[in-house]
């Protein structure tokens, strides 16, 4: 029997939450009850060590549209938030993390945006993060204005996790192969039309932040190099700089030379050394151009998306279902999920 699909999913991924979890849960049902639609919330428990196995299991007998999803280990935050958005069934879908910075009630006014200027994502921006510490706050801008620089002005300052996706936009995320995408960048990459809504970031409601500076860093480390070929592309700047510092210093040695103010042997030496460097550096930096170049077929992201098409009558080329959505090198990619996701697949049934 086909179970109906429901009008929202709300996927939550959650990593020794034991002390926030009845906190939450209470606050996100009476807002998802508040709807009157039919909702699931996909709980990704992402191998906790504490009681929150337990404390989602005891929800479960009481909340018939709790699923629970159980991964075999700890496998980070993103690729939790990867597995619950792929397995969610609702015609839209919400990821929020459960530590209840980001309020449940904001996903009333995500819902009702996306559906009055049919939009296919919904960003909650943090107009507001007095909570956070000077130093969090000066780290996640300068992640968001490096961000901005190398993907572009399509990545929303200050949004992160917590956003609304339609089934065309999760079904375009099906299809991407990477092993580990970074979703506050892929999303924006995709081009689904979009809009904001703004909410005060509050204070974690309890337990400890899964977001220490080494965690931080790893997930800026992560989004650079899962997104741009930028660290490849300084190699060759760098040489090519250096031929010109070359070019320069050439000539200033021989005109020390023919001044008559150098040691003997030493012009065709520095010149030579200079040479060596400056072809060895820009050596390296035409090997760090192909590189980048096997790196963003590896990614095999489509090339585009085909928003409608005109010999289709009627039909929504990125809707659910179609092949057409992606003609890109990834169309046809096995609907199972994007390279990478297999492995959460199998711990999850």
């Amino acid at each position: 029997m086909t179970r109906p699909e429901p009008a929202l999913s709300v996927v939550v991924p959650m990593f020794d939450e034991e002390s926030v979890l009845p906190l939450f849960a209470r606050r996100l049902r009476a807002v998802l009850d508040g709807l009157g639609e039919a909702y699931e919330v996909v709980a990704v428990d992402d191998g906790s060590t504490d009681g929150t196995g337990a404390g989602l299991a005891a929800l479960r007998a009481g909340w018939p549209q709790l699923r629970v999803l159980r991964l075999r280990r700890n496998s980070g935050h993103q690729a939790a938030l990867v597995a619950g958005v792929l397995r969610a069934r609702g015609r839209y879908v919400v990821s929020i993390d459960a530590d209840l910075q980001d309020p449940p009630e904001t996903i009333v006014e995500m819902l009702r945006l996306a559906r009055a200027d049919d939009l296919d994502i919904v960003y909650g921006v943090r107009a507001d993060r007095r909570t956070d510490s000077a130093f969090k706050r000066w780290t996640a801008a300068g992640y968001y204005r490096l961000m901005r620089r190398l993907v572009g002005k399509q990545v929303p300052a200050q949004a992160g996790d917590f956003r609304l996706l339609s089934r065309a936009a999760v079904e375009a995320l099906r299809e991407l192969p990477e092993r580990s995408p970074v979703l506050r960048l892929v999303v924006p990459w995709l081009g689904f039309p979009s809009g904001e809504v703004s909410y005060q970031r509050d204070e974690r409601a309890a337990g400890r932040t899964k977001y220490p500076l080494s965690r931080m860093a790893g997930l800026a480390a992560e989004s650079v190099t899962s997104f741009s070929a930028a660290p490849l592309r300084f190699a060759t700047w760098l040489g090519l700089a250096g031929v010109a510092v070359c070019g320069v210093l050439v000539v200033v040695a021989v005109l020390a030379w023919l001044a008559g103010s150098t040691v003997s042997g030493w012009p065709s030496l520095y010149v030579a050394v200079l040479f060596l460097g400056a072809v060895q550096l820009l050596c390296l930096g035409l090997l760090g151009e192909y590189v980048a170049r096997i790196y963003t077929a590896v990614q095999g992201r489509p090339a585009y998306f085909v928003a409608a098409d005109s010999a289709d009558g009627a039909g929504n080329a990125d809707g659910p279902g179609s092949t057409d959505g992606a003609d890109g090198p990834a169309a046809g990619v096995d609907a199972a999920g994007p390279a990478g996701t297999g492995e959460l697949a199998d711990s999850l049934r």
